[in-house]
């Protein structure tokens, strides 16, 4: 097997395991509670018992950034869905139709794509209010267009092939041909572009939780762990930075696993 011979493959899809294990099971990886408070244990550094040390209310940092995982992995799977959903649909109405439809889909992609990401979720999020559904029907949104170029190529690429014009000249039909013979020869890049942009969806995520759009307290989303401590950076530098750091990781992970996938379907 190719990838068991990748190393760093196999740390980061382990580290991805990780993450979404401890998004549903997190009591197996703590004891303490995430609201748990300890005046005596008050911003204490790094140790075993406290992994990543605790907080100015003595709770322990580890744990919140564990039972923090729910909160984010829903909001990145939520935001992935509508944005699959929704790029898909478009890219494939896009590229099967062609001619009037293509045109009028596709401008309305680039004027999503000439506007930054972020600030397209930052509008949306505005006006559909705070809490961590509205953030990731904001990222959802904000990263469609990129699947919906993604899907229109491939269909494009795909439907002149020559088993299709083959199917075609059998007597199958478009429908036929497009559920048979285009959908499942298309899926390739848009799954990798999935797993890069899953991402893509947490930093955005963090980022409008840091900007205090995300769960309100005492919530343990990823970008509010890292907002609480950015004013103890210098006498607690672990609030914000190993906080960031799991994130970090993770993102640099599904990268990792993204571009490993992208050279196996070459």
């Amino acid at each position: 097997m190719p990838l068991v011979r990748r190393p760093l493959f196999l740390i980061a899809a382990f580290y991805v395991v990780f993450v979404l294990a401890s998004a549903f099971w997190p009591k197996l990886f703590t004891s303490y509670g995430p609201i748990d408070t300890d005046p005596g244990s008050v911003a204490l550094a790094p140790s075993l018992d406290h992994l990543f040390g605790t907080d100015i209310y003595g709770r322990d940092l580890w744990t919140r950034v564990l039972y923090g995982s729910p909160l984010t992995i829903k909001a990145t799977l939520i935001a992935l869905g509508i944005a699959v959903v929704a790029g898909l649909a478009l890219g494939i109405v896009s590229g099967f139709f062609g001619s009037i439809t293509d045109s009028i889909l596709m401008r309305f992609v680039d004027v999503l794509l000439a506007i930054p990401g972020l600030l397209l979720a930052l509008s949306i999020v505005t006006a559909l209010g705070y809490g961590t559904i509205p953030v990731a029907v904001a990222v959802g949104v904000g990263i469609v267009p990129g699947f919906a170029r993604t899907t229109r190529a491939e269909v494009l690429r795909v439907k002149t092939l020559p088993y299709v014009e083959a199917a075609r000249a059998g007597g199958a039909s478009w429908t036929r041909v497009l559920l048979r013979h285009i959908l499942p020869n298309s899926w390739g890049p848009v799954a990798v572009l999935a797993v890069l942009d899953a991402g893509v969806a947490i930093i955005a995520i963090a980022s409008l939780s840091f900007l205090g759009f995300g769960a309100a307290p005492p919530a343990a989303e990823w970008g509010t762990l890292i907002a609480d401590g950015r004013n103890y950076l210098v006498t607690s530098w672990w609030l914000s930075l190993l906080p960031g750091l799991f994130v970090a990781l993770l993102v640099l992970s599904l990268n990792h696993i993204s571009k490993t996938l992208q050279e196996l379907t070459r």
